[in-house]
Order: structure tokens, then C-alpha cells, then sequence
């Protein structure tokens, strides 16, 4: 309980401690961190602070407990590839690992589908908010539009 610029890296380091303490996770307190971060980022840009105090690396006070993701084996991408294939409700969604495409974008696919190209033109995608349900929006920035090549199995 500090007024904004009476709160020190030391203080900050130490919050991380408690959280950790606590139980809270890495990533939990790093997305925890950033926000505070970006909030202490404001008050410099007001001048109320010179220096941010969320501006150190998380590993340098707590360890990063974290599990690396590993990729699938051949072996288990074949086999998840197979039940795809046979699997009447994700068959469908094979599309997404042959184009990149997002769920929403892929959703929304409607009529730009270029088959004489072959290519899919991305230039909207499939929302859903709580209040007005299901609608159509243009991608977040203009390199969400894009053009994406059909490959044999995805034509």
C-alpha cells in the first residue's frame, strides 16, 4: 500500500517473491508483472515516476519452473493425423495444419476461396461477442489479409 512513485525495484522483487510464496506460477506472475509493468510505463509517460520498477527479468528472482513444449514425435503426428481423417466431427479442421489458417478465419470462410488459383484469400473472420452473437470482422491489422497457396491435399 505505497503511493506509485514511492514504490522501489526492491519492492517489486519482493512482491514477486510473496507471489511465488504464495503458490502462483511463473507464467502467472510474468502475465501479472507485465501488466504492472505496462501501468508503471503510464505513470512515466505522466511524469508522476523516472524510473519503472517492473522493468527486470522474472528468472533473475525467481526460477522458471516452466515445462518446455515439445513437438510431436512422426510417430505422433501420423497418428493424430490418422484419427483426424476418420473422425467425423475433426476431419474438417485438417485444413487448419495444411494453411495456418486461424479457427475464426477458417470459420468465416465463404466465397474467397480461389480454386483456379488455388488460393484461399483471407480478408475477414468469424467472431462471436456475448451480446450480439456470431459477426463478421476484418482482421485485427493488414497483415491478418493475405493470400495463403492451396497445396495439393488442401485443394
Amino acid at each position: 500500500m505505497k503511493s506509485i512513485d514511492a514504490v522501489k525495484q526492491s519492492d517489486a522483487k519482493e512482491w514477486v517473491i510473496r507471489m511465488s510464496e504464495k503458490g502462483f506460477t511463473f507464467q502467472t506472475i510474468s502475465n501479472f508483472k507485465r501488466s504492472l509493468k505496462a501501468a508503471f510505463y503510464t505513470a512515466i509517460e505522466d511524469d508522476c515516476i523516472r524510473k519503472n520498477p517492473f522493468n527486470f527479468a522474472l528468472d533473475t528472482v525467481i526460477e522458471d519452473d516452466r515445462e518446455r513444449k515439445a513437438a510431436l514425435t512422426p510417430k505422433q503426428e501420423e497418428s493424430l493425423l490418422a484419427f483426424m481423417e476418420q473422425d467425423t466431427v475433426y476431419r474438417k479442421y485438417r485444413i487448419l495444419l495444411g494453411t495456418g489458417l486461424r479457427i475464426s478465419e477458417f470459420c468465416g470462410l465463404t466465397t474467397a476461396l480461389d480454386f483456379k488459383k488455388r488460393q484461399i484469400n483471407v480478408d475477414h473472420q468469424l467472431l462471436r461477442d456475448a451480446d450480439i452473437g456470431y459477426y463478421i470482422e476484418t482482421p485485427k491489422t493488414k497483415n491478418g489479409i493475405r493470400q495463403i497457396p492451396m497445396n495439393e491435399e488442401v485443394y
